[in-house]
């Protein structure tokens, strides 16, 4: 839905005046099983990408508590410190560029990729493995000010939700929502470039007589740009806010579940 929301010279077929509408007509007129397109290859990075950013997320935590506070491992161990990392550090990984192209590609409007084989095949063939990696600097770009936005959010909500940082469900779940809705729609126009880059949308390029292939973050904002002016920047923005609350309120409650899991687990085999 997010992507083909974000499509911005999209098919007479596929325009959809919102979120519900386009579910709806999706389902109806391409079947119960398409909205899912594409979910065997985000499952299949969310982990590996998820592992990293927390373990990340912990060890700058501990690194700067015990700079700023000697041996500090109180609950300011878990509180504001990732305002103090340096943007390059709280991207711990670089973004999945592939599987983001075969992802975004699968859920277009009339896709002509039948698997993520063919996909990834096809893609190759026609457009080189460089395409793969033409919106690695605008996901780049995306992805830091995302994290940032998405960490320092939550911390700020944990402060006041539960500021002794005990283990409270509804708190991770309400402040792990609202982080990645806030990220979300402030990254917006990045991620309107890096779908552009993604799926090269014919419509949109033939439409500004554009010849091969879009590349290049500032390509990419000037395209946008004259495609729907200010507004074509945050198309889709509405679903993804809405993809992005509960997919960062589960990822946060999971995470903090087995943070309590296996503290309480350690303390009781040293006990």
């Amino acid at each position: 839905l997010q992507t083909r929301m974000q499509s911005l010279q999209p098919d007479p077929k596929a325009r959809y005046r919102s979120v519900l509408e386009a579910l709806r007509r999706m389902v109806l007129t391409e079947g119960l099983r398409r909205p899912f397109r594409g979910i065997n290859v985000t499952v299949l990075g969310a982990g590996p990408a998820h592992a990293l950013y927390f373990a990340c997320y912990e060890k700058m935590k501990k690194s700067l508590s015990d700079r700023f506070q000697q041996g500090g491992n109180s609950h300011l161990a878990n509180g504001n410190l990732w305002a103090q990392i340096p943007f390059a550090e709280r991207c711990p990984c670089p973004p999945a560029c592939p599987r983001a192209v075969v992802k975004q590609r699968l859920q277009m409007f009339n896709s002509p990729y039948r698997s993520v084989l063919s996909c990834v095949r096809t893609v190759h063939r026609t457009e080189g493995f460089g395409a793969f990696y033409r919106s690695y600097t605008t996901q780049l770009s995306m992805n830091v000010p995302f994290q940032a936005l998405h960490f320092i959010t939550y911390e700020l909500l944990q402060e006041h939700l539960n500021p002794h940082r005990h283990y409270n469900p509804g708190s991770h779940i309400v402040a792990g929502a609202v982080a990645g809705a806030v990220a979300a729609a402030a990254t917006t126009p990045l991620d309107v470039c890096k779908t552009l880059l993604n799926t090269q949308e014919n419509l949109a390029l033939s439409s500004l007589n554009i010849r091969g292939h879009l590349s290049g973050m500032a390509n990419a904002f000037s395209t946008v740009y004259q495609l729907g002016g200010v507004s074509g920047f945050f198309k889709g923005v509405q679903a993804r806010v809405i993809y992005q609350m509960p997919s960062t309120a589960i990822a946060w409650s999971v995470y903090e579940f087995f943070k309590y899991f296996l503290t309480k687990h350690a303390l009781e085999k040293k006990t």
